[in-house]
């Protein structure tokens, strides 16, 4: 029952970053009101209202009308304007950033929210509208109605304006990519602040039973609680096998476990996962790396051609990575006891670095402006006090061979090689660790 619970909250995270989610919710409160107040009127609230407030009415019916019909056809033209823009964003930041991008962007709450003010206003207005019936020879006037519809509409505007602005900001690269910085950066904080830095062995699950996957996407998300539940439950341990983000086929392993179960049970921890088609930063801090970096490398195609957005990037990278560097490569839920009941694979430093730097060098070698900024994040790096584990120095100093190599093949200048070399000896001085840098001579 509690697997279900988290599966069902799992599917509401997953069906609130759909763009139309916050306007279909506010519509219908919109609707729901517009009926409301229908009922408020059947029982004489204009009446009342004019007899002791009149200037919170409308009590002209020709007036009514224009207003409602004005309100209706503008904010249609408003509606038709801004998701215009929303359009218009998403395929500006697929072309020229990546298209990654466009789940966080579809997902901002913000601009949901606005476009749900707009259907709920003109729902209201037309609902309105329509309420003005002949009653005899005279017309049933919603006039406190007709005066809600007004300060909704001017919300609506106010809305507009607001929408305007930040879509303006959105658009903008360093704004975009500040954000992706911001979800991973309170993402990698909470795993690290989750973690308990216990030295546990882990027993070895190469002999365990296996659970295969039944159909493919991505590893969104685990009910780790739940997991845990059924594991404390039925004395289970269990290896969670694919990496989280990572793309599932169907009849590959995804769950092994030590103990007894039977179909109910291995059903019940199979829907403790979650499978999307899409990645969130939230989900799967991972996934900011790949953002960043892409956003990086566009920048540096000949097509677009912007070495400072690069070089922010590497700005956001080297934080990201230096919080990384907090964090242990292997993952546990412990329970009360403090017993590791469940290992989480997760990607290590060393590949995350890799990956990064590996598209960075491809793509980045023949600037040395880029290649001394890159230098600079694994000199920044270097110098951390705070590391979690010793094989994390070697990675960097590993990159910084390989960066060395790349950046001497694609630079004849005397004026850059003497950059790279003096980048080189100075990060030869700072190295705190066992490891050596290849030799400047090869």
């Amino acid at each position: 029952m509690k697997s279900y619970f988290y599966r069902v909250l799992n599917y509401l995270d997953k069906l609130e970053s759909n763009i139309a989610f916050y306007p279909t919710i506010i519509s219908l409160f919109g609707t729901s009101f517009a009926f409301f107040m229908i009922y408020l009127e059947s029982k004489g609230v204009s009446k009342y209202l004019i007899e002791h407030a009149p200037i919170l009415v409308v009590n002209n019916t020709e007036t009514a009308r224009s207003l409602l019909t004005t309100f209706i056809a503008g904010l249609i033209s408003i509606m038709v304007f801004s998701f215009s823009l929303v359009m218009i964003l998403l395929n500006q930041a697929s072309s020229n950033f990546s298209p990654r991008l466009l789940p966080g962007l579809i997902s901002n709450r913000r601009h949901q929210i606005i476009l749900g003010i707009y259907n709920s206003t003109l729902l209201y207005c037309i609902f309105t509208l329509v309420s003005i019936t002949p009653n005899g020879d005279k017309y049933q006037m919603p006039g406190f109605s007709v005066l809600l519809g007004i300060i909704f509409m001017t919300v609506s505007l106010a809305a507009f304006i607001y929408f305007i602005h930040s879509i303006s900001q959105e658009i903008q690269v360093n704004n975009i990519m500040s954000k992706i910085f911001e979800d991973a950066k309170k993402r990698l904080k909470k795993l690290i602040e989750n973690e308990k830095h216990i030295d546990t062995d882990f027993e070895d699950s190469s002999e365990w039973e296996s659970i295969m996957s039944k159909g493919t996407g991505y590893m969104q998300d685990i009910s780790l609680n739940a997991l845990s539940k059924l594991a404390e439950e039925n004395d289970l341990r269990i290896e969670i096998v694919p990496i989280k983000g990572a793309y599932i086929m169907e009849g590959i392993p995804i769950l092994k476990y030590k103990g007894t179960i039977d179909d109910e049970l291995r059903d019940r921890l199979v829907e403790t996962i979650t499978f999307s088609n899409n990645e969130l930063i939230q989900d799967n801090y991972v996934l900011a790396f790949k953002q960043i970096t892409e956003i990086a490398l566009k920048a540096m195609s000949p097509g677009i051609n912007d070495p400072g957005t690069c070089i922010n990037a590497i700005d956001l990278l080297t934080e990201l990575f230096a919080l990384r560097m907090t964090k242990k490569n292997k993952s546990y839920y412990f329970n009360k006891n403090e017993d590791a009941l469940i290992y989480i694979k997760t990607v290590s430093f060393e590949q995350l670095l890799y990956n990064v730097m590996a598209a960075l060098r491809t793509y980045c070698k023949h600037d040395i402006i880029i290649v001394q900024k890159l230098f600079m994040m694994l000199q920044y790096l270097l110098q951390k006090d705070d590391v979690l584990e010793e094989s994390y120095n070697a990675s960097i100093i590993e990159e910084i061979n390989n960066l060395k190599k790349d950046a001497l093949k694609n630079h004849e200048n005397e004026a850059d090689i003497k950059v790279i070399n003096d980048y080189i000896e100075k990060l030869e001085k700072l190295n705190p660790s066992e490891y050596k840098f290849n030799d400047l001579s090869k």
